[in-house]
């Protein structure tokens, strides 16, 4: 029996808030289409993630949220009946509100661009409504990879980690990284002078630590207020979880001042082994602070770069949303 690991869910603040997927887009391609294997994607939004357009075994596009946390690429049920997509195996997943055992169906190619394409995925098949998007990009479809978000230009380039490693960018801070069940995780980082274990989350609109992590804070008489607030997982299930805020994250020579961030042991950090250390899902609402991101998985290198010239790595949370 397969099991997998999605991580992503949004957060609401009231009972009744959902998320709808975003229409369907034109296919943008654009850059150098010559001997260079990178692309760029204009990149469209989901809330505060981000979403780039897919091809399903030839058809398309389709918009698909980018998750870096997630295991497998994961696609919505109505459109894997509109494909006539073949079933797949069952699979045990991990999501944020726990483990279930879900369908899968069998993708026979997947496009991020007419030069990227996977082939033969199982993807789990959940319902459209409870993804917030008509399917999620997982890591096992950019793998070998560097992705680099453009939050300033809204963006994404997507380039083999052999030939990304010949660019380079001006003011990036680079913080090395250890691959953890494919994901990549940062440790040598702190939260309010806290070490944590920080996994790298783009499907996740919020940041989310354990109870580990809020228990070391308490100590240090270091957590804030906290108030209630609810999060759905891609399953439809809910949890509650206490948001607050923390006065500074620091990866490296990299600084977030006034955090947002929600406590709850939520099925990840189990899978990830994670559930007796201090750890957090740096999600989307952090990584948005700057304005760009880029992850490189066989490199194992997560570069960040600040809004303006002169910041020295320090960015400010500009308040909750």
């Amino acid at each position: 029996m397969k099991i997998l690991a999605i991580a992503a869910g949004w957060v609401t603040l009231s009972l009744s808030a959902s998320l709808s997927a975003q229409p369907e887009a034109p296919f943008p391609l654009t850059g150098d289409e010559g001997a260079s294997e990178s692309y760029d994607l204009a990149l469209g939004h989901n809330r505060t993630r981000m979403t780039v357009p897919v091809s399903v075994d030839g058809q398309g596009p389709f918009n698909f949220v980018i998750d870096t946390g997630a295991e497998r690429t994961v696609i919505a049920s109505s459109l894997a009946e509109r494909l006539r997509l073949a079933p797949g195996d069952g699979v045990t997943m991990h999501s944020m509100s726990g483990v279930d055992f879900v369908p899968t169906v069998v993708i026979p190619r997947l496009s991020v661009s007419a030069r990227k394409t996977v082939t033969d995925i199982q993807a789990p098949a959940l319902e459209e409504a409870h993804l917030g998007a008509i399917g999620m990009l997982g890591v096992d479809s950019l793998a070998a990879q560097r992705v680099t978000f453009d939050f300033k230009n809204s963006r994404m380039t997507v380039m083999p980690s052999n030939e990304a490693r010949k660019k380079s960018y001006d003011n990036a801070i680079v913080v090395t990284a250890r691959s953890r069940f494919g994901r990549l995780v940062l440790v040598d980082a702190k939260l309010d002078g806290q070490k944590v274990w920080v996994v790298i989350d783009t499907g996740s609109e919020v940041s989310v630590g354990n109870s580990v992590l809020r228990a070391k804070l308490e100590k240090r008489r270091r957590l804030k207020e906290t108030q209630p607030i609810e999060m759905t997982s891609v399953t439809g299930d809910r949890i509650m979880a206490d948001y607050t805020r923390a006065d500074e994250l620091t990866l490296s020579g990299v600084t977030v001042k006034d955090m947002p961030i929600a406590f709850a042991d939520v099925s990840p950090f189990e899978k990830l082994e994670l559930t007796d250390k201090p750890a957090l899902l740096l999600g989307m609402d952090a990584l948005r602070a700057f304005s760009l991101v880029s992850v490189d998985f066989a490199d194992r290198k997560v570069r960040f770069i600040t809004s303006q010239p002169g910041e020295n790595g320090k960015v400010r949370f500009a308040g909750l949303r």
